[in-house]
């Protein structure tokens, strides 16, 4: 049984819910209310965590207040309804909810690439597409969107539905139990989790990746169009928060993971340090500014967004193709990357790490 901490509180499965803070005083940073479609340890986290220790939201005079849902469409559910400003979401429930009356769009990228794989052991005998027949796949709950990708790239194989099941088996510890049981056979599950197992647990895995929606982002935060009309300028600050985090991210792995440990409680020790460092370095290409020299960090393609939404028109999830800018918008991208980058870099890079026990 795998005992990292990390892995533990990824496995979280109810809600874990921290109450807002008390309205601000006058003479306060603004203020902006965030619900999380995960947990504290989820690995996308990993930029909030460092925006609010390294003091970045503080620099931006914002005071971020942090709960989260445990799930991308109670998160949905919850901003749309106006009890917060910001949901971290993928967009799946944005497009699947849009005929429901679901009026949120996506005005920042948590990651360049679609976000879900399927994945088998290296030493599966697994080796295409169509050995997927009769199998059981694990997904982290009952019909996680990650079924949608997976279900394309098998009937591209040939296969039907009826031809493989997918099994929940959550996160984190107890998904590695199933894996490593045979409970299941592969998993459908997204990038960050698989790369988790990989440095934390271990594991090697074989990937297979959506020929259409392999660069397609489809994580990332969003807010009701009333709430970007009336916070506009708390949400530009927001998300250039997040580009310097990001950066910090990316060039230095190890300050990141001071922070990630700080924002998870988890004890800070070189050696955690060294794991967080692995892992980061192990997922850049799963965090904004893996290409350092991008000006557009956390843009939302919409072009690949309409393909998308035609896509899961086309496979019968809903009826009417959504447009993708009623689901996505890059107004703050702009302001958002609008500082000097280089002397960013120069200043993260001479931080000092904290002392350690």
């Amino acid at each position: 049984m795998i005992k990292h901490p990390l892995l533990r509180a990824a496995a979280l499965a109810a809600f874990v819910f921290v109450a807002f803070a008390a309205p601000r005083p006058a003479a306060a940073d603004d203020v902006l209310n965030v619900v999380g479609g995960s947990t504290p340890a989820s690995f996308f986290e990993v930029l909030e965590h460092t925006a609010e220790h390294a003091g970045i939201y503080a620099s931006e005079h914002l005071t971020v207040n942090k709960q989260y849902a445990g799930s991308a469409s109670v998160c949905v559910q919850y901003v749309s309804s106006g009890k917060a400003d910001v949901c971290t979401s993928s967009l799946e429930p944005l497009i699947l909810g849009y005929a429901k009356g679901i009026r949120l769009q996506v005005f920042f990228s948590r990651d360049p690439r679609y976000d879900y794989l399927l994945a088998v052991p290296d030493a599966s005998p697994i080796r295409t597409l169509a050995d997927f027949r009769g199998k059981d796949i694990g997904e982290t709950n009952t019909a996680s969107t990650s079924e949608i990708s997976g279900n394309d790239m098998l009937a591209g194989a040939g296969l039907s539905r009826n031809d493989y099941s997918y099994v929940p088996i959550g996160v984190g510890t107890q998904a590695m139990a199933a894996i490593n049981a045979g409970k299941v056979q592969a998993m459908s599950f997204p990038s960050p989790e698989l790369g988790m197992y990989e440095v934390v647990g271990g594991m090697k895995f074989r990937y297979f990746k959506d020929p259409i929606l392999s660069d397609v982002p489809n994580v990332g935060f969003a807010a009701s169009p009333a709430t970007i009309a009336a916070k506009g300028d708390e949400l530009k600050r927001f998300c250039r928060a997040i580009v310097k985090a990001a950066i910090l991210i990316r060039v230095r792995p190890d300050l990141a993971g001071v922070y990630f440990l700080e924002g998870t409680g988890q004890k800070v020790t070189p050696e955690a340090i060294k794991t967080q460092t692995t892992q980061f370095a192990h997922l850049e290409s799963d965090l904004p500014a893996v290409d350092l020299s991008n000006p557009r960090i956390g843009y939302m393609p919409l072009r690949g967004i309409e393909v998308y939404s035609k896509f899961m028109a086309a496979q019968g999830l809903i009826k009417d193709v959504v447009p993708a800018s009623a689901v996505a918008t890059n107004e703050f991208v702009a302001y958002a990357n609008d500082f000097d980058k280089k002397a960013w870099i120069a200043q993260v890079k001479a931080m000092k790490l904290p002392s350690t026990p």
